[in-house]
């Protein structure tokens, strides 16, 4: 739905007075289940985009604080639970605002020190016990669960581009990730780890947020950025501990995104799409 400025300072208004006269206005990169506006300097105010998205704002209020208790690094952090009414039918919430650079936006970083600092940060989100945590299914479209559940969808895809796209040998390699099943304990997922969903300070990691997708199971999911964001060496050094079983399922999360999005309308998506199979394709597949 379309959620605007004004609309954002109608909900504060009747629901938190105390901050009405804060200036309301959207960040630059508001993202896609999300829409996000500053209020003022020190708060973001998180709407869903719609009722697929809807319940996100509930679980990031539930278990991000609890996340935040456990990490040596800022996420998001929820500090007031916006209500439903007629104009905006869904739950949202205000967060504290966390200072720093997106990735996307710090294009001259160090891919190797980076890589390594981001899979020191997932494996500090892994050891938090998740014992009572949502497990993979709709509400996060399935991250931590099999990937399987996408299976037809990505045979769909690979139908669509075979006058352009070499599918057999794309199909030989996604039939290779999905061809073992997760059987380790389940552990946090953060569901979208993306340059656009983690931050940087001085070039180095500082943080992440959009916990929207959050659940708990197999974290292959958060390894999918090998390749759609890293060169061939630093990809290595992002994979360096995981088993080679694993680093096949995330080849097939990244390859599925990729492959439904090859011609997405929007261009920077597109693109991606089209590198990450090009990464994809160039590798050894048979080797971790």
């Amino acid at each position: 739905m379309e959620i605007t400025t004004e609309l954002v300072e109608k909900l504060v208004k009747g629901q938190f007075p105390q901050w009405q006269n804060l200036k309301v206005y959207p960040v630059s990169k508001s993202g896609h289940d999300n829409r996000t506006f500053h209020l003022g300097d020190k708060m973001a105010v998180r709407l869903p985009s719609g009722k697929d998205y809807a319940a996100q704002a509930a679980k990031e209020i539930r278990w991000l604080p609890y996340l935040q208790e456990h990490l040596d690094y800022p996420i998001s952090k929820p500090i007031a639970a916006g209500k439903p009414v007629s104009a905006y039918p869904f739950p949202w919430s205000v967060n504290q605002w966390i200072e720093g650079h997106t990735l996307l936006e710090c294009p001259d970083i160090d891919q190797k020190e980076f890589a390594k600092e981001l899979a020191a940060a997932l494996k500090k989100l892994q050891a938090i016990d998740c014992s009572n945590g949502p497990k993979a299914g709709q509400h996060n479209f399935y991250r931590g669960g099999n990937l399987r559940v996408y299976h037809m969808e990505t045979l769909d895809a690979l139908k669509t581009l075979e006058d352009r796209l070499p599918v057999k040998r794309l199909r030989a390699i996604w039939d290779q990730c999905i061809s073992q099943i997760y059987t380790g304990k389940n552990v946090w997922v953060h569901g979208d780890v993306a340059p656009g969903n983690i931050l940087l300070q001085n070039n180095k990691f500082y943080g992440m947020i959009d916990f929207g997708i959050l659940g708990t199971g197999d974290p292959s999911c958060d390894y999918a950025m090998a390749w759609t964001y890293f060169d061939s060496e630093s990809r290595k050094i992002f994979l360096a501990d995981l088993p080679c079983n694993m680093v096949d399922r995330a080849r097939g999360w990244a390859l599925w995104k990729a492959l439904i999005t090859y011609d997405d309308i929007n261009t920077e998506v597109r693109q991606n799409a089209r590198s990450t199979v090009d990464a994809i394709l160039k590798e050894d597949t048979q080797r971790c």
